[in-house]
């Protein structure tokens, strides 16, 4: 048994030298085969590794615009995998349908709570659990082409007399501009959404009611 053992064994080392150091033909089948066994073994592995169940989260259909309204044609489901799915990611395109999105989206971008206009945003703006976002038609329609999400306003308007400016709220987060709707040819501005405290939101909400309203960059 152990002469035939050795004998079996040198035969083996001998026929490994002749296929290394024998001609380039040779050597490059020898290297085909053993890429072909790593491939067969790695297909293996994958087979019978588990594949990450998918969660559906909603997902930009097409590159949109910041302050637009999603409409049911802007976005579409699509399965992640669910170690992947971002915090706050939707999960139903009734959830985004009709609302305004804060920031320029990608196509194929996962939509989350912090992406949308609404109480989780203007908390994260704000680091204000109680803060609300209040639209501002801004008395310049020009004034809304400097403005951004993040960027820090006074919301001021006029006293009754019209003798000196009278301070709203101080130091608001803008969360976004909203699209253009047509109406600023008429001589109003652009909304302006910014988040606010929800005690100064119900001030100011009701001034732009009765008053033309502007803001200040800080």
């Amino acid at each position: 048994m152990d002469e035939r053992v050795g004998g079996i064994a040198p035969r083996w080392r001998h026929r490994a030298g002749e296929l290394l150091h024998g001609p380039g033909w040779r050597r490059r089948a020898l290297l085909r085969r053993g890429l072909a066994l790593v491939l067969l073994v790695l297909a293996g592995i994958l087979a019978l590794t588990p594949a990450r169940p998918g969660v559906d989260v909603v997902v930009a259909g097409r590159d949109l615009p910041p302050g637009s309204t999603i409409s049911a044609a802007d976005v579409v489901l699509r399965s992640w995998p669910a170690d992947l799915v971002p915090g706050g990611a939707l999960r139903a395109t009734v959830d985004v349908e009709g609302r305004v999105l804060a920031g320029a989206a990608r196509a194929g971008e996962p939509l989350t709570d912090l992406r949308l206009a609404g109480p989780a945003l203007a908390a994260g703006a704000t680091g204000l659990p109680d803060a609300t976002g209040v639209p501002v038609r801004l008395a310049d329609p020009d004034v809304a082409a400097l403005l951004g999400p993040g960027s820090r306003v006074d919301v001021v308007t006029t006293a009754a007399d019209g003798a000196e400016a009278v301070l709203l709220a101080a130091d608001a987060v803008v969360l976004t501009v909203l699209a253009d709707d047509g109406r600023g040819a008429a001589g109003r501005g652009r909304l302006v959404l910014v988040a606010l405290p929800r005690e100064i939101a119900t001030r100011v909400a009701a001034a732009s009611l009765s008053a033309q309203v502007a803001v200040t960059l800080r």
